[in-house]
């Protein structure tokens, strides 16, 4: 299995952002699952998330249905700002190889942190949250999408019974190098599984800087891979069996 985690730079565009990601996308080709960033179509800040949102069958989901299509993969869409009855969620949309919408993940706990000496942030000002769990089928095994802040709660990702997770974040730089490895590490070892992150490039000058960094984890809790902090498609081939082979040896899930 070859996963393509899209590691792209996010501008106050979002057309020039859905270029840019269907452009990266040339370099995911022959990826079996492509994964972009926790909005990837608008920058980071609360009014952006208003000033960008849009209903599913809008300009991101488009664009990123077709993505899917062109490549022949699944793609999990990172994440946008999504428009419906009133309200804005925090959406990942993942699409099917032949471009069909085949599952959604609406961000089920909020990033509302206030570190002192560090970073404020509070999505529930502006977004409301999801309430269920998101896990599909894919030719490799049971597949859960969370997205940021949903992987920090582990009875959430350890229920949804998955053999790999698919996480578009956008951690900062308080948060980011304290907690992003561990906490990649530890959802894998918990449910033995692969556990993928993609984050956006980072952009010192942006009021909110994503730490960037991402990163593949194997079912024993190794890192097999881990971008920098510039935008990159980080390629990663991996055996799906491995997870089985975890469990049968160290078979806590029983």
């Amino acid at each position: 299995m070859i996963v393509s985690l899209m590691q792209t730079s996010v501008s106050d565009d979002k057309r020039e952002n859905l270029a840019r990601a269907e452009a990266l996308s040339k370099r995911a080709d022959g990826a079996d699952i492509i994964m972009l960033p926790e909005m990837f179509c608008c920058p980071y800040s609360s009014d952006s998330f208003v000033k960008n949102a849009e209903p599913y069958g809008g300009r991101v989901t488009e664009t990123l249905s077709a993505i899917a299509a062109k490549r022949n993969a699944i793609v999990i869409g990172g994440s946008m700002p999504e428009a419906d009855g009133g309200r804005i969620y925090n959406t990942s949309f993942v699409f099917g190889k032949s471009g069909e919408l085949i599952a959604k993940h609406r961000k089920a706990h909020l990033f509302d942190i206030n570190v002192e000496g560090g970073q404020r942030f509070f999505e529930s000002e502006t977004l409301s949250a999801g309430d269920s769990a998101t896990v599909f089928d894919t030719p490799f095994g049971r597949a859960g999408v969370c997205v940021c802040f949903d992987i920090r709660f582990s009875d959430f990702v350890n229920g949804m019974k998955a053999d790999m997770l698919f996480v578009p974040a956008a951690f900062n730089m308080t948060t980011g190098p304290m907690h992003w490895e561990l906490l990649f590490r530890a959802r894998a070892v918990d449910s033995q599984m692969f556990a993928f992150g993609c984050a956006p490039a980072r952009n010192e000058k942006a009021s909110y800087v994503s730490y960037a960094n991402s990163i593949a984890v194997d079912p024993w809790g190794r890192v097999i891979a881990r971008a920098g902090t510039g935008e990159t498609v980080l390629n990663v081939a991996v055996d799906p069996e491995e997870t089985k082979r975890a469990r049968a040896q160290i078979p806590i899930g029983n």
